[in-house]
């Protein structure tokens, strides 16, 4: 009897996701990961950039801008607890381990060299593990799970998030195709949180500063899609301050749910907080 290889369909499905004309979130093979911290940089003033490396990244699945691993923490006592392998998924321990999310800034297949931007914030567990880990250490990582695949056909894409969303927003613009046309909108403090973006020529790049209340809401409010064409948006950042944005895109703009992505990354005042999506 010969056996079906399934285990590169997800691969299939991606492409035929990417020249269609609808997005759709694609799941990958999960694996843990013991993966080598190889170096740390800062990029700007506000990503701290943590380079992983070894054998435990070779193989690693990397196709969407904003796919993300889980980066697993010790138990207070120091007991590391993994999830196990249970076939193309994982089978995670009760309570979960701690860990954060973090996304996929860069992975070479070549090297094995996977990148991950952290937004640095004060009292951060994963901060503050970024700042103090030195090359040599192990981290372990559980993902990607899967990832949101968007066709390159619409006419334009706006894109939008803050210091959090800056990693993913970037790795969108460095794969986009260089045809591609649109916007977008990146909140900083200050120019020193600027790094240096892969823009096609058509998409406009505008940085915010500052922290005024619904700085980010404005701008991409400003917006105006040309009659009859198609835009595809992605914001993502706190998840407070996106909030009107969902309706605008859902009452304003009239998207269908396959034609916009908008995620909760973090939330004022908590601590461990959980994507929240549109959908």
């Amino acid at each position: 009897m010969n056996r079906v290889d399934h285990r590169h369909r997800h691969r299939e499905r991606i492409a035929e996701v990417r020249a269609g004309t609808a997005a759709e979130k694609v799941g990958y093979p999960i694996r843990v990961r013991a993966a080598v911290v190889v170096r740390t940089a800062m990029v700007g003033s506000g990503l701290l950039r943590v380079t992983l490396g070894g054998p435990g990244t070779a193989g690693f699945e990397a196709h969407a801008p904003d796919e993300h691993v889980k980066v697993l923490f010790p138990d207070p006592d120091g007991t590391l607890r993994l999830p196990e392998p249970n076939g193309d998924m994982l089978r995670w321990p009760k309570p979960s381990p701690t860990s954060r999310e973090y996304t996929v800034r860069r992975y070479d297949p070549v090297t094995g060299e996977l990148d991950l931007d952290i937004a640095l914030h004060p009292d951060g567990l994963g901060s503050d593990w970024a700042r103090a880990v030195e090359p040599g250490a192990v981290a372990h990582i559980a993902g990607p799970p899967g990832g949101l695949i968007v066709p390159h056909n619409y006419d334009r894409y706006l894109l939008a998030g803050d210091l959090t969303a800056l990693p993913a927003i970037a790795r969108w613009l460095e794969e986009l195709p260089r045809t591609a046309r649109g916007w977008a909108f990146i909140e900083v403090a200050d120019a020193s949180e600027h790094i240096e973006l892969s823009a096609p020529e058509g998409v406009e790049v505008q940085w915010l500063h500052g922290a005024e209340p619904g700085l980010l809401d404005r701008a991409v409010r400003a917006v105006r899609v040309p009659e009859g064409e198609r835009v595809y948006v992605w914001i993502a950042g706190e998840a407070g301050s996106i909030k009107p944005l969902r309706r605008w895109v859902r009452d304003e703009l009239g998207l269908d749910k396959t034609d916009h992505d908008i995620t909760g990354y973090w939330k004022r005042g908590v601590v461990d907080f959980d994507d929240e999506h549109d959908d």
